[in-house]
């Protein structure tokens, strides 16, 4: 049995023909068997550590948004919105209405990644995939490699998921991912409403684009990407005015950003910024993020309602469909936010 979609059919045993990830050690296994050593392959190039220098010199916190303030069409929410993707690129929501579901998801993935690594091999990507547990972005056998583990699984639609990726041994993992994925899609669903309203266009008009969610893990090859952190851990940083900054968890806040789609779409005015995680020695670190990507056929090229001739002429390329882009991004390490954007300038 298959779907049809786009021309080919997905089997549950099929990849959707994205890309591939090199198999590498888990991290965590390293960490277990010895915490003292890093691997010479885990070790960054000086000249890409995170550095105390580069850390900016006053407080900064990026913006808060008021999910429900949006909803009920509020133009001083929608602003603080405008302004929060134009010079910043991320935000926090609060008051989403998914408060219920944040810790019992936290706890699924934390359950997840508790199990044996010879259970977690159950789930192991496959050679030609970039779904199920590994790390991702691993393009050679000299790279350097991130200090993380992940499990990449594809939600929704429901016919895009492939489930033997999925640890259903696991009490309760599909029914609180599936809670979890349908309150993020509200969620998206009225971000998307009140971006298409800033650029010009009908409410709906973003959400047609889309095409699923992705749940796993530079700037995001997304539309934009919906993380949930760990409370009491600050280890997501990203770039502001040539400064990283840290985003401190919000308790029940949803760490949105804005990824290179929405970029293209809007002619640049609103930003995908790169962001990195920085390790700490105190303990693990877990983080859900939900990657909202469009379909495969639908083109990159900037919204008419955001090129104007005279004071913002195009500067993206009109042909580009987002399949290619995205296999284009997935066959490099992820390096920065400057080799991927500049796959979609003219």
């Amino acid at each position: 049995m298959g779907t049809e979609l786009d021309g080919y059919t997905v089997h549950e045993d099929n990849p959707l023909g994205y890309g591939s990830s090199l198999p590498v050690p888990s991290v965590q296994e390293i960490v277990r068997n010895d915490a003292n050593n890093v691997p010479e392959r885990y070790i960054k190039y000086l000249e890409d550590r995170p550095l105390s220098s580069e850390k900016c010199p006053v407080s900064l916190d990026i913006p808060i948004i008021n999910l429900s303030l949006l909803t009920n069409g509020d133009e001083d929410e929608r602003k603080k919105l405008n302004l929060a993707c134009k010079d910043w690129g991320f935000f926090q929501i609060i008051n989403h209405g998914a408060d219920e579901v944040l810790p019992k998801m936290k706890a699924a993935v934390a359950a997840f990644f508790e199990l044996p690594l010879c259970e977690k091999k159950k789930y192991a990507m496959a050679a030609n995939d970039v779904q199920g547990y590994g790390q991702g972005y691993v393009i050679s056998d000299e790279q350097k490699l991130d200090w993380n583990d992940l499990l990449f699984l594809i939600t929704m639609p429901s016919s895009f998921r492939n489930m033997k990726y999925w640890p259903i041994t696991i009490q309760g993992f599909k029914e609180t991912l599936e809670e979890y994925s349908i309150e993020l899609q509200r969620v998206i669903d009225e971000i998307f409403s009140n971006l298409s309203l800033l650029m010009g266009m009908e409410g709906g008009f973003l959400k047609e684009l889309q095409g699923f969610l992705g749940l796993g893990p530079h700037s995001d090859c997304s539309s934009i990407t919906l993380l949930l952190q760990d409370d009491d851990i600050t280890a997501l940083q990203i770039k502001h005015k040539e400064a990283w900054i840290p985003i401190k968890p919000v308790p029940n806040a949803l760490v949105v950003n804005i990824g290179d789609v929405v970029e293209a779409w809007s002619n640049g005015l609103y930003k995908s910024i790169e962001h990195r995680a920085v390790t700490n020695k105190k303990k693990p670190r877990i983080s859900v993020a939900t990657f909202v990507i469009p379909c495969d056929d639908v083109e990159l090229n900037p919204l008419e309602t955001m090129v104007d001739d005279n004071y913002r002429p195009r500067i993206y390329k009109n042909d580009v469909k987002y399949v290619d882009y995205l296999r284009h991004t997935l066959a490099r390490k992820m390096d920065g936010k400057a080799t991927n954007v500049q796959y979609l300038k003219l």
